[in-house]
């Protein structure tokens, strides 16, 4: 019985974890590699669009409002 050469392995297993899994999110295409999980730089720039114009929100508690009138202003720098 001859040992598995363990170059074949670890190649193996980094084509496995390259290898592009489900579908793009945005269109659901086939991801690519250089842009996963999108397909497409188009693709990951809708993404980010949607993020930084607020249309997607991680749900969360409103923190509270801790200012009081017994907490000093913070100094103000010239800038």
């Amino acid at each position: 019985m001859t040992k598995p050469d363990k170059t074949t392995d670890d190649a193996t297993a980094r084509d496995k974890a390259e290898a592009p899994t489900g579908s793009c999110p945005i269109c659901k295409r086939a991801p690519e590699a250089a842009y996963r999980p999108f397909c497409s730089k188009r693709c990951a720039n809708v993404d980010l669009s949607r993020w930084l114009s607020g249309n997607y929100v991680i749900p969360g508690d409103e923190p509270a409002d801790t200012w009081d009138e017994d907490t000093p202003t913070p100094p103000q720098y010239e800038h």
